[in-house]
């Protein structure tokens, strides 16, 4: 497609957006508006996390006028089903997605989902880049016409993902895992969270264009720092690799049961990780390229934290930013080396734990207007806004993102779901944490969740290639992980991919780590005999499952 036949149809598509926008603006509603940021694989790797090496001036200011949470945990460490679980409310045992082979609303049952909800109380909802994991888990359409006032934007570069677009020292160019490049010389001169931000950016100025009066609801979705690392080539000197250190526990734990590992099959597809030839499963990978790995995961994340930082300053520009809830997500982790692991796709600390913050106007902050801020500029390089007070360690859950949003934004509650809800279509496996909120704006204590839970299938006891993705046919375990104030439980046990059974009396493996003599979940005491008690309680605990968790 040439670039002026992209240019037209972008105007096209943009008048059609503008139209739409137009002919809902017909009331006086004072609703809010709501933004919703998600990124792909974002660890909380960011300067407002006490990650200092990190360069996140943008994301850093939005903390500083947000409520910051600690111990925010994904139901499961993969895009597709984490993201039907948060933006349904439901966790993968009710959507049965474990894959991306499925659709809920075909598979498990006609689930409303956050934006539908929203769609449904007069708002305009538009999802731009990667909000919904696209492809069959999302009907091949983004949950259109359920979720969406029109159809979602995505990035057309995006396809370039798995060609051989990355250059090498040679300058022949590979499918690389890493992959700074000079975007001047990149199919279509440009890059898909540029594509996004741009986007986004538009849409904010035809919003702002045709004074809209209807409340909107705008999902943003960032796809650094997923793999490939590809990132306009300048964020790398912002990262010395002379500066960049090992992940702090490098090495597969002994006690790390088989079954809990991730092999990272996805990296191996790449061609600068082919060239290393590494032994299946374990590696090791080679320490220099370790330390690349990581600078380039950390340049891609500042990458996209200036693309955060070009949206939040047109929301200001536009006169939205007074009047707009920001919710900011990973939709997982991703391990930088930790316990020898180079992806998610496990049950551990860094893939479920993720950055999770929540804005809100005249609330959080007394000012929501926000102002770009460079990367480059030697005064934001490891800025982190010191003035950021608010901040929480109560366990959250992503499936507490769609009931909270409803109840800051005054819309229905959303009811509890009942044990079975396959044919309930409005309901949340969360609690909103709109109380818990103001709570910690007061300074005031919450009763709340005591456990967070988490999940992760497997084909096999031993790695095998498709242990990282199994599909939902080759299902035979599924691993439950419970994290609580002071512990993380785990239980490797049986299952069946046809009635989804899982079956607590086959056991293939526990794991039990100890946070207050073990953050890094390095040394697995679930055999120990001092632990045999604690063992007992926990099990019982998680076998209870989540709402036993909940607040009385």
């Amino acid at each position: 497609m040439n670039r002026h036949l992209r240019n037209a149809m972008k105007i096209k598509f943009l008048s059609l957006i503008y139209f739409v926008i137009v002919c809902i603006s017909i009331s006086s509603g004072s609703k809010r508006n709501i933004l919703l940021i998600v990124v792909d694989d974002l660890r909380p790797a960011l300067g407002c996390y006490d990650f200092p090496k990190i360069i996140s001036p943008n994301i850093d200011q939005l903390a500083s006028k947000s409520v910051l949470f600690n111990n925010a945990h994904v139901q499961q460490a993969v895009c597709g089903p984490s993201r039907t679980s948060f933006l349904t409310s439901r966790r993968p045992d009710t959507t049965k997605l474990y894959d991306f082979g499925s659709y809920w609303r075909t598979h498990a049952g006609n689930f409303t989902t956050l934006p539908q909800h929203f769609k449904e109380n007069g708002y305009f909802a538009y999802s731009i880049g990667k909000v919904f994991h696209p492809g069959k888990c999302s009907n091949g359409t983004d949950d259109f016409p359920y979720s969406w006032s029109v159809p979602a934007y995505h990035p057309s570069t995006q396809k370039y993902k798995m060609q051989k677009v990355c250059p090498n020292p040679d300058g022949t160019l590979s499918m690389n895992l890493l992959c700074a490049v000079n975007v001047s010389t990149q199919p279509e001169k440009t890059l898909p969270d540029i594509q996004s931000s741009d986007h986004a950016v538009e849409i904010l100025k035809q919003l702002e264009k045709a004074q809209q009066k209807e409340p909107f609801f705008l999902a943003v979705g960032f796809h650094k720092p997923h793999v490939p690392f590809k990132f306009p080539e300048e964020y790398l000197e912002l990262y010395p690799l002379s500066k960049i250190d090992l992940a702090p526990d490098p090495f597969v734990p002994k006690k790390l049961p088989t079954v809990a590992y991730s092999p990272w099959t996805p990296l191996r597809r790449r061609d600068d990780v082919i060239a290393l030839n590494l032994s299946f499963p374990y590696g090791p990978i080679p320490d220099i390229f370790q330390r690349k790995i990581r600078q380039h995961y950390f340049s891609s994340v500042s990458y996209m934290d200036a693309m955060v930082g070009k949206v939040l300053n047109q929301l200001t520009l536009s006169g939205f930013a007074n009047n707009t809830i920001i919710a900011f997500v990973g939709d997982h982790g991703w391990s930088l080396g930790d316990h020898g692991d180079w992806c998610k796709f496990e049950n551990l600390e860094p893939v479920t734990r993720v950055p999770f913050l929540f804005h809100i106007p005249q609330m959080t902050t007394t000012s929501s207007n926000f102002k770009f801020q460079d990367p480059f500029e030697s005064a934001n390089i490891g800025k982190v806004f010191q003035k950021m007070q608010l901040k929480s360690d109560a366990l959250v859950e992503l499936v507490d993102l769609f009931p909270t949003l409803s109840d800051l934004a005054n819309l229905p509650q959303i009811p509890l779901c009942n044990k079975n809800s396959s044919k309930t279509q409005l309901c949340t496996e969360g609690l909103s944490m709109a109380t818990l909120l103001e709570n910690v704006v007061r300074g005031e204590e919450t009763p709340w969740k005591n456990a967070v839970f988490s999940q992760y299938p497997r084909p096999s006891v031993e790695p095998r290639e498709n242990s990282d993705l199994p599909k939902l046919k080759d299902i035979r375990i599924m691993g439950y992980t419970m994290r609580t104030k002071d512990h993380r439980y785990t239980e490797w046990i049986g299952f069946d991919p046809v009635t989804f059974y899982a079956n607590f009396s086959q056991v293939y493996a526990r794991e039990l780590y100890l946070h207050d003599i073990d953050p890094l979940e390095d040394n697995n005491v679930a055999s120990e005999p001092s632990s045999k008690q604690l063992v007992r309680k926990l099990r019982k605990k998680l076998i209870a499952g989540w709402r036993n968790a909940l607040p009385k």
